[in-house]
């Protein structure tokens, strides 16, 4: 399969937004990087280029995971950048072998344990706000997909106006293998992807290559990363804040892309066959029953992994999925907000914690995930979206429902 790189069509218009002042140093001199005046000097790290700004996230050690700070600078300076006459566009890149590997799940899985959950909630508000930020940003934005790109690395990326993946790109998003949801504006971008393709990822973790990413719309454009230094050269002498001129120069730099025979996206038919039925129990069925009748490699090793993710986290995930499909950006992180709380709390299950202790903590990967009858995982999973606004509400002030409600993100 053969496509020329081209911008995914099924965006959100961007919204108009109330601005903030911020004082922050707009003038800088061409290709020399700027460290904001904060506790952690080199997390997120700025180079100046004419009419230009990119943002780079300075954390190679830890797969540039994302904290609070990172988060909270990242914001800043993209609000400063959105107000500034003389800044036409944005780009953002990683150091190091990622983009972003999502955010610090080891530092939240010690914060939980240490019962420290409002550092917990400050990251998620502040992330997802800067997510919220990036999908209704005024001025073209350009992601450099270099390298591990998951989670919430997808969140600071795909919901912005351009996407450039390469030939070390690596997506996914595996929350449910560690007991969470597919969070970080997930239930939003996976739920517009062709068939039932979102459901696929968010149930499995699978990951897609650079390729993959742009045949399916996650990214716009198709670069080798030995092309990049390039493309990055010549977006560098733009002067210019229109899309399409921006659009003109990553397609001129940018490659025509192949669709290996064996990946994921040649199977959309047995995957829409599989993953359009109305529950997990169906979903794994039918995965059962294609494994059986062909033996095939791929259908087996979907199965394995269905069944290596938290059953309620499978259970949510599915109906996450389902429910974004209808839903705009801002509904979709408030939701995914509300669940991420039931997550910290552990008041239903701690398969959270227990997921990240067995396989990035203890690495024994033996979690001990919540197992129960159907009949009390679909009350769970009921109490997860439905109940929760209500019997929750004391865990979110009018502070943070302000945040989450009616497109008033900080």
């Amino acid at each position: 399969m053969m496509m020329q790189s081209k911008r995914a069509g099924w965006w959100l218009l961007r919204k108009a937004k109330a601005k903030l002042s911020l004082n922050t140093d707009r003038n800088l001199s061409s290709s020399q990087h700027l460290i904001l005046d904060n506790p952690n000097l080199n997390q997120v790290l700025v180079e100046g280029n004419g009419f230009s700004r990119m943002a780079i996230l300075n954390r190679p050690s830890a797969l540039n995971a994302l904290n609070t700070n990172m988060a909270a600078t990242l914001h800043k300076l993209y609000r400063s950048w959105e107000e500034d006459p003389d800044i036409g566009f944005v780009m953002l890149k990683g150091s190091g072998r990622a983009f972003a590997a999502g955010g610090d799940i080891v530092a939240l899985y010690h914060l939980i344990n240490k019962g420290n959950l409002e550092a917990c909630k400050e990251f998620f508000r502040t992330a997802y706000s800067f997510m919220y930020l990036i999908g209704t940003y005024l001025k073209p934005h350009v992601a450099l997909l270099n390298g591990i790109t998951m989670g919430g690395g997808a969140g600071i990326s795909i919901p912005g106006t351009f996407r450039v993946a390469t030939d070390k790109t690596i997506f996914a998003t595996p929350e449910v293998l560690i007991g969470f949801h597919p969070d970080a504006a997930a239930s939003f971008y996976l739920s517009h992807l062709p068939g039932q393709l979102g459901e696929y990822l968010a149930l499995t973790g699978e990951k897609l290559n650079g390729v993959e990413m742009v045949a399916c719309g996650l990214a716009t454009h198709y670069s080798s990363s030995a092309r990049l230094p390039l493309i990055e050269e010549q977006l560098g002498k733009l002067v210019t804040d229109d899309p399409s001129v921006i659009e003109t120069t990553l397609e001129q730099y940018g490659e025509i892309v192949h669709l290996d025979s064996s990946s994921v996206l040649q199977r959309i038919e047995v995957l829409d066959k599989c993953f359009c039925h109305d529950t997990v129990e169906e979903i794994v069925d039918a995965m059962e029953n294609a494994a059986s009748e062909t033996n095939d490699a791929w259908c087996i090793s979907t199965l394995n992994k269905l069944k290596e993710a938290s059953p309620l986290s499978l259970k949510v995930a599915l109906r996450s999925i389902r429910e974004g499909r209808f839903q705009t950006l801002d509904q979709c992180l408030l939701r995914e907000y509300r669940m991420t709380l039931q997550a910290i709390h552990r008041q239903i299950s701690g398969d959270f914690c227990e997921g990240v202790r067995a396989r990035v903590v203890d690495k024994d990967f033996a979690p001990k995930v919540l197992i129960v009858c159907i009949i009390f995982l679909l009350q769970i999973c009921n109490d997860t979206f439905v109940k929760l606004p209500a019997c929750h509400l004391s865990m979110i002030d009018d502070y943070h429902i302000t945040i989450f409600s009616d497109l008033k993100f900080i």
